[in-house]
């Protein structure tokens, strides 16, 4: 009796094992499923977001009317924003893919650039309408480089998985076909990037942003932050992608649809706002360009900065555009800026673009000029009529700081900005100016 009771004891343990090893042998088969699917997607949004970025960029290209280009270079942004995130949800951390990411966030960085400022007085040059081409020419290969990859990879049944692994351990695959693929890729965006030395476009995506303020955001976390900034529902569905590993600045990507487009770039450390745009159509003009900075104002408080001086606002029909500069002692930071776009319809914020200010910002020591004011008035040109003055810092030529004596002055009707180094007086800049600029002098 003993022994019949220890051998069912035993059977029904045998019996829990079995079960018990079928489960996990189970769970660990359904999460493998899982993350093969979701690579999957992820690349082949990767391939149809390459194929729109070629096509919008082709359409913009064919436009004729400059008021139509913003909200396509909006798209255009959006598009490398979704791209890069795509990128990275792929298992490519074990193989080198920043240059493909930084060909995506140049163009991003460009439209964006393009799409906040009024194309219609300042359209696009010649320069940049070449620029325009050659990343049309160029997304196409990428296009067509993922699209052979995408073929492959349904022609012969290919699962991501086995590429993990084969990163894993370093190459030792059978069949390296999407590993060869994208290393292809990524050798096109490196040729890409020389073509680009040497020019404006995408210069300064290299430069090493200050130590940001705050904790390490996770992506709910960031869903939270934002459904609160915007007011929104807490059923709204939002799309949020994370940048990949060696991001000039660790961020995530949010969109979302709600009676109007709405794109995000948030730092992933602080959740601070790199970039917001807003895509909408605008009504009849309410309010002043006054009323307009004072939106802009409270708008750029809401996120904590400090010691923020407007230094420059524009008005192109119902919108107005205002920059504003990091100011201490009475220098103006010009690395330190801050620029926000604002409906005179309802006072909304249409876009911010806070990327300079957390690049550039830090705590300097303050400087005092070896030049006297009226030694570098002597220096500009002798037509030029000086009506405003101010000590700023900017970035030469060679992309160090240096201190100037920052001067407006006019000639013939128009208005130059001209910036005199405040240490030995050489003329660091000269800028002319819209006619609908305004600068302000005033504490605000």
């Amino acid at each position: 009796m003993i022994r019949t009771s220890i051998i069912a004891v035993l059977a029904v343990g045998l019996i829990g094992v079995g079960y018990w090893g079928y489960k996990e042998h189970e769970d660990k088969s359904s999460l493998l499923i899982h993350a093969e699917n979701n690579y999957q997607r992820s690349f082949h949004e990767l391939s149809y977001h390459m194929d729109m970025l070629h096509d919008n960029i082709g359409t913009s290209l064919a436009m004729n009317s400059d008021g139509k280009l913003s909200p396509q270079f909006v798209d255009i942004w959006k598009l490398t924003s979704q791209a890069n995130g795509n990128v990275s949800e792929l298992p490519l951390s074990l193989l080198p893919f920043q240059k493909t990411k930084k060909f995506l966030a140049d163009i991003g960085d460009f439209t964006y650039d393009t799409a906040v400022r009024n194309l219609d007085d300042d359209p696009l040059s010649d320069g940049e309408i070449e620029t325009l081409e050659k990343l049309y020419k160029q997304s196409g290969e990428l296009k067509d480089e993922l699209r052979s990859v995408q073929h492959q990879t349904l022609e012969d049944n290919l699962e991501w998985m086995d590429v993990e692994m084969a990163l894993a351990s370093e190459g030792d695959s059978d069949d390296t076909t999407l590993i060869d693929g994208f290393k292809t890729v990524e050798n096109k965006a490196d040729g890409f990037g020389e073509e680009y030395a040497g020019s404006s476009f995408g210069q300064s995506t290299d430069r090493q942003p200050a130590e940001l303020e705050g904790e390490w955001k996770n992506k709910r976390e960031i869903e939270q932050y934002t459904k609160k900034l915007f007011s929104l529902n807490k059923d709204t569905n939002l799309q949020i992608t994370k940048s990949g590993e060696g991001a000039t600045i660790p961020m995530f990507s949010v969109s979302y649809e709600d009676g109007k487009d709405v794109y995000m770039d948030i730092t992933q450390k602080g959740a601070h706002p790199v970039n917001i745009m807003v895509n909408r159509e605008l009504k009849d003009q309410k309010l002043s360009l006054n009323d307009g900075l004072l939106k802009a104002e409270k708008y750029l408080k809401s996120f904590d900065y400090k010691d923020m001086k407007a230094i420059q606002s524009q008005q192109f029909d119902n919108v107005g555009v205002f920059t504003f500069a990091y100011t201490k002692d009475d220098i103006r930071y010009m690395p330190d800026l801050v620029k926000i776009k604002v409906a005179l319809d309802n006072g909304e914020v249409i876009a911010f673009n806070g990327k300079e200010y957390l690049t550039n910002h830090q705590e300097r020591e303050t400087k005092e000029p070896s030049l006297t004011l009226d030694e570098a008035k002597d220096i500009i040109n002798d037509e030029l009529h000086v009506e405003e003055d101010h000590l700023a810092v900017i970035n030469n030529d060679v992309d160090e700081e240096v201190l100037t004596y920052e001067l407006y002055g006019t000639k013939n009707d128009e208005t130059y900005r001209v910036y005199i180094n405040a240490e030995n007086g050489d003329e660091e800049k000269v800028e002319k100016l819209s006619g609908k600029e305004t600068n302000f002098d005033a504490e605000l």
